[in-house]
């Protein structure tokens, strides 16, 4: 191999790096819930550039704030046999530069939000990075706390969506963020209670102490709350019937899921739960927006 070629190759392996401390996945995850949140605000009036600039400016901004995450985290990570190879225990990527990429993506993603679209998403944005970064992260190696905590900056993404048409916060922009901060309890409750060991090792108090039942128990209450809580969009005339049936489905789902987690708590039933969790996002969200088209 010449050279070039092998400057090419490090460039690219250096790319490659990069980009996974961004977590791609969830990037594009927290994208989608921004334009759910979008357009269910904008519908019949979907605005275009107005669309573009959102997904910009909250993918800059998420990318940013995880990467900071895992600056942050580097010593946890190390710690656990899950997330040892990241980018920065790995040594793929300095500390220093992690950081300082992380926090030039924060300011590129809100700046870009409230250039385009207003000061109102921009701070529900930067909110939701504090919140991430500075509160969520440090409590989770101290206190169960974390898990409501780190579901505030989960569901905010939807108020980032929803302000960025509407230019204000209402009962129907909280809907939306009360329906997926409850069913991000669920998720980070599946994903804690499955990986306890790894967590443990890394000093993260993701889940209470106590029982595998008080866990499950509070899956179940969680999965019930978030039966009524998916009934509103309909009751606010946001979404129609079809929306509301598809609701009820996918709660039921969820809720059966998490029942039969409680009446047995193993590993494989509790991945049906997380995997459940991944689906019910998704598939209620395109619901929710068909509903309203």
């Amino acid at each position: 191999m010449s050279v070039e070629e092998r400057i090419r190759a490090g460039a690219g392996r250096q790319a490659a790096a990069y980009l996974e401390l961004t977590k791609p996945g969830i990037t594009i995850f927290v994208a989608v819930t921004a334009v759910a949140g979008y357009l269910m605000a904008a519908i019949p009036t979907v605005h275009l550039p107005a669309l573009l600039h959102l997904v910009v400016g909250i993918t800059l901004a998420t990318a940013g704030s995880l990467a900071l995450n895992q600056y942050l985290e580097r010593e946890p990570d190390a710690a656990m046999l899950r997330t040892r190879g990241r980018p920065v225990p790995s040594g793929r990527v300095a500390p220093g530069h992690a950081r300082i990429f992380g926090w030039l993506l924060i300011v590129a993603g809100t700046g870009h939000l409230w250039f385009w679209l207003g000061w109102l998403p921009a701070l529900v944005t930067a909110a939701a990075a504090t919140l991430y970064d500075a509160v969520y992260t440090p409590l989770k190696l101290k206190s169960p706390v974390a898990t409501p905590v780190g579901a505030v900056p989960g569901a905010l993404p939807a108020l980032v969506g929803w302000t960025a048409h509407a230019g204000t916060i209402d009962a129907r922009g909280m809907t939306l963020f009360g329906i997926l901060f409850v069913w991000q309890l669920i998720h980070v409750l599946a994903l804690g209670w499955n990986l306890r060991q790894d967590y443990a090792r890394a000093g993260f108090q993701l889940i209470p102490p106590g029982s595998d039942r008080l866990i499950s128990g509070l899956m179940v209450g969680y999965a019930v709350a978030l039966l009524p809580l998916s009934v509103l969009p309909t009751v606010l005339e946001m979404s129609g019937n079809a929306y509301l049936a598809g609701a009820l489905v996918l709660g039921a789902g969820m809720l059966a899921v998490t029942v039969a987690f409680l009446l047995k708590p193993t590993k494989q039933r509790c991945s049906r739960v997380f995997l459940g969790s991944l689906l019910y996002h998704p598939l209620l969200l395109a619901a929710m927006v068909a509903g309203a088209l």
